[in-house]
C-alpha cells in the first residue's frame, strides 16, 4: 500500500492539463524519474534500482497507467536490453551500458526481424565476422521501431554459418551512429514512420559486445522476449480500453448508441478487452508461480490482441460512417508523452483514424495467426510428451 501511495503521489503531482506546461515539463521527465529512483525500479539496488519485487512493479505500473503517465524513459532500454545485460552481460558490459540506460541517456532499438526472418526468427541472415578486435556486420533488419532515434541496437546476427540454425546466433550491442548503418523509414498509410528498415554494410562493434558469449544469442534473445511480459502484463489492456471508451463517446455524439448493431459490436469489443485483462493476469500468475509458459501465453495473447484491435478499429470506422472518410485530426503534436501521436501535419488523422491504420500492421508484426498457432501447438506437444516437466517451452532446435 505504501508503494502504491508513493507512486500515486508522484504522478498526480507531475502531470499537467495545460499544453504549454505539459510540454515544458516533458523535457525534464526522464531526469525527474531518475531522481526519484523510478526508472528501472525493479532492478537490483546495487545497479541503481529500488529492488522492487514483481508484484511491487505491477503496482507501480498500474498507478502510472491509471494516470496515463509514461512509466519508462526508453522501453527498449530499461525493459528489454537492460535486464538482459544484467542477467547475461559481463562486468565490463554492465559498467559501460547500465548507467546510461538507468539515466535515460542511451536510446535503444531492437534488431531481430528480417525480411525473410520474422516469425521464423532463427532463419536470420545478417552476419557478423570477427575482424581483429571488432565484429564486421552485414545484413538487413525490418520493422525496427525507433531506429531513427536510437543510439544503439541489440542485434541478432549469425556468427557461425555452419552451426545448427539456433546455435550459430550471437546477440551484439551495436552503435547506430556510424557510416555502415543506414535507417530507412517505412511510411505508413497515414504518413507516419514508426517502423524502419535498417541496413548494415560493414558496420562495426567491439568483439566484447557479444552478450552471453558468442553463438549463445538465441537463449539470450528468448530472455529478452520474456522481459516484454511480467510486470506490465496487467496494464497492457488499458490502451485498448481507452480507445473503446472513445468509440462509445463517438457513438453517443452521432446518436448511434441505440443502434442494435452498434451496441452489439461495442459489447463484443468490451468483452474482448476484458479477456485481454484476464490474459494479463494469467501471464502474471505464470511469472509468480514459476511455471514458465511464457512462450505459449505470449503467442496466444499477441495473436488475440492484434486481431481484436484490428476488428475494434473497423468497428470505430463503422460508427463514424462517412465522417471517417475525411481527415478530422488537428495535425499538431501537443507535446504529450502520455500518448502516441500518429500522422503528419499535412495528413491530419484523428486518434481513431491513426489507430485504424496502425492496427493493419499489428497483425503482421505482432503475431501472424499461422505462426502463433504453430508455436502454441509445438509448446503443447512438448509438454504432452514430457508430462513431468514443470517448464514447458518450445523445443530447442539446436539440440
Amino acid at each position: 500500500m505504501a508503494r502504491r501511495e508513493s507512486a500515486r503521489g508522484l504522478v498526480r503531482s507531475r502531470l499537467f492539463d495545460d499544453p504549454e506546461e505539459r510540454r515544458a515539463f516533458n523535457e525534464g521527465w526522464n531526469e525527474k524519474l531518475f531522481a526519484g529512483g523510478w526508472i528501472c525500479a525493479g532492478w537490483p539496488v546495487e545497479y541503481g534500482g529500488k529492488g522492487l519485487t514483481l508484484l511491487q512493479q505491477v503496482v507501480l505500473n498500474e498507478e502510472f497507467a491509471k494516470a496515463a503517465a509514461p512509466m519508462r524513459a526508453d522501453f527498449f532500454g530499461d525493459t528489454l536490453v537492460g535486464p538482459t545485460i544484467l542477467q547475461w552481460g559481463t562486468d565490463e558490459q554492465k559498467r559501460e551500458f547500465i548507467p546510461g540506460i538507468l539515466q535515460g541517456k542511451i536510446a535503444w532499438c531492437q534488431g531481430f526481424s528480417e525480411p525473410d526472418a520474422g516469425s521464423d526468427l532463427a532463419s536470420l541472415k545478417t552476419t557478423a565476422v570477427l575482424d581483429g578486435d571488432e565484429w564486421l556486420i552485414n545484413g538487413q533488419k525490418v520493422w525496427t521501431s525507433q531506429a531513427q532515434h536510437a543510439d544503439y541496437v541489440f542485434l541478432m546476427v549469425r556468427t557461425d554459418p555452419d552451426a545448427p540454425q539456433h546455435a550459430g546466433i550471437s546477440y551484439l550491442l551495436v552503435p547506430m551512429h556510424q557510416e555502415g548503418v543506414e535507417v530507412r523509414p517505412i511510411i505508413q498509410v497515414d504518413g507516419s514512420g514508426d517502423f524502419n528498415e535498417v541496413f548494415f554494410t560493414n558496420a562495426r562493434c567491439s568483439k566484447n559486445n557479444a552478450v552471453g558469449g558468442v553463438n549463445n544469442g538465441w537463449k539470450v534473445a528468448m530472455t529478452t522476449l520474456g522481459f516484454e511480459r511480467g510486470s506490465n502484463s496487467t496494464t497492457g489492456y488499458r490502451r485498448f480500453l481507452k480507445e473503446w471508451e472513445e468509440i462509445v463517446k463517438e457513438a453517443k455524439r452521432l446518436d448511434k448508441n441505440d443502434d442494435r448493431l452498434v451496441r452489439d459490436g461495442l459489447v463484443r469489443a468490451w468483452e474482448k478487452v476484458k479477456i485481454m485483462e484476464i490474459n494479463g493476469y494469467r501471464s502474471l500468475t505464470d511469472s509468480l508461480n514459476g511455471t514458465h509458459n511464457t512462450a505459449l501465453l505470449g503467442a496466444c495473447n499477441k495473436m488475440f490482441w492484434s486481431e481484436t484491435h484490428r476488428a475494434t478499429m473497423e468497428l470505430a470506422l463503422d460508427v463514424l460512417g462517412m465522417e471517417a472518410q475525411i481527415l478530422t485530426g488537428s495535425g499538431a503534436n501537443d507535446g504529450s508523452i502520455t500518448r502516441v501521436h500518429r500522422g503528419r501535419a499535412d495528413y491530419p488523422v484523428s486518434d481513431l483514424q491513426g489507430s485504424f491504420f496502425f492496427s493493419r500492421s499489428e497483425t503482421i508484426w505482432a503475431a501472424p495467426r499461422r505462426f502463433s498457432a504453430t508455436s502454441s501447438v509445438s509448446v503443447r506437444s512438448d509438454c504432452r510428451r514430457n508430462p513431468s516437466r514443470k517448464k514447458c517451452e518450445p523445443i530447442d532446435a539446436s539440440r
